[in-house]
């Protein structure tokens, strides 16, 4: 958990320091550290028990549709951004994450689940983050949290993604072509070039995919790829509960508590690329003993059932 001094000094801000370019090296995840009072946080020794029927539906909805209106108004802000800032790459980069902090720390606001942050003082490093993934949560939630100077990574298809798709390239996002293993090499290897290259941190989700019941699934190669090319650390982010708060293919958002917890660096200047596989299930099995039973593969073993190199 964060320190009350964290706490205390986040209480103090607004969103005007939030678009302050003189404030943006200071707004790394420990700075965001999120005061627990704005985030809605509430310490839970309860089980979780789901909330149906037509109160609790109709209050799902509204949050909803809030959330896509707002989203759809900071993004747009944000495209005028990008588009005057087009000849300053990295300027785009840092405002794509101002952006992603100001929005996703919107609509979890909007969301109104209730978090709790565990190893806060890992979250500034200039590393290779990773995340499980199991709900639109998760992007929420990695949007706000990531430190500027950090770079997405996705699937080149996310430009026809309406508005969103568009702004994620204005950011100068990565994309990867995953249309061959030849050519999601490549791209990989390009990434990790431009992330040395602009001294920038990396967000990606190992599995590939969204879990459909947030259990987790086999990781893929990609950041293992990426860490051995750019020697950045891997920094494991493990998400928790969000698989309850808005499952996949519905639109009812629940109330569950959240946890979302960064574990210690992972060094990697000795990783070598004849044990890719032995990298994988290191660090799938941390994600197994971090997660609760309910998120855990069936089998411990899943992580080496892919091959796939992104």
């Amino acid at each position: 958990m964060e320190s009350s001094g964290a706490s205390s000094f986040l209480r103090n801000r607004n969103l005007e320091s939030f678009l302050n370019a003189s404030s943006i090296d200071t707004f790394g995840v420990s700075s965001k550290a999120l005061a627990k009072e704005e985030v809605g946080y509430r310490p839970r020794t309860d089980g979780y028990v789901d909330e149906d029927g037509w109160f609790s539906e109709l209050i799902s909805w509204i949050r909803i549709v809030t959330c896509f209106l707002s989203m759809m108004v900071t993004t747009f802000i944000w495209a005028l951004i990008m588009v005057v800032l087009i000849q300053w790459p990295y300027e785009r980069i840092r405002q794509g994450n101002i952006y992603g902090h100001v929005t996703g720390r919107l609509l979890m606001w909007i969301l109104g689940n209730p978090i709790k942050f565990e190893g806060l003082e890992y979250a500034d490093e200039k590393a290779i983050y990773i995340c499980n993934h199991a709900s639109p949560i998760d992007i929420f939630l990695i949007m706000w949290l990531t430190p500027t100077g950090t770079v997405g990574i996705a699937k080149k298809e996310i430009i026809w993604y309406p508005l969103f798709g568009q702004l994620y390239v204005l950011a100068n996002h990565l994309r990867i072509d995953r249309s061959n293993p030849t050519a999601a090499i490549k791209s990989m290897r390009e990434a990790a070039h431009a992330v040395v290259k602009s001294n920038l941190s990396l967000i990606i989700f190992p599995e590939g995919t969204r879990s459909k019941n947030g259990r987790l699934l086999p990781f893929k190669k990609g950041f293992v790829h990426l860490a051995l090319q750019s020697r950045r650390p891997v920094v494991p982010v493990v998400l928790t509960g969000t698989h309850l708060a808005w499952r996949k293919g519905s639109l009812h958002v629940r109330p569950a508590p959240l946890t979302v917890k960064f574990l210690p660096p992972v060094k990697t200047d000795e990783w070598t690329a004849d044990h890719i596989d032995e990298y994988v299930e290191m660090i799938h099995d941390m994600y197994v003993k971090h997660l609760p039973e309910s998120q855990r593969p069936h089998s411990s073993n899943a992580a080496t059932r892919n091959n796939s190199v992104s």
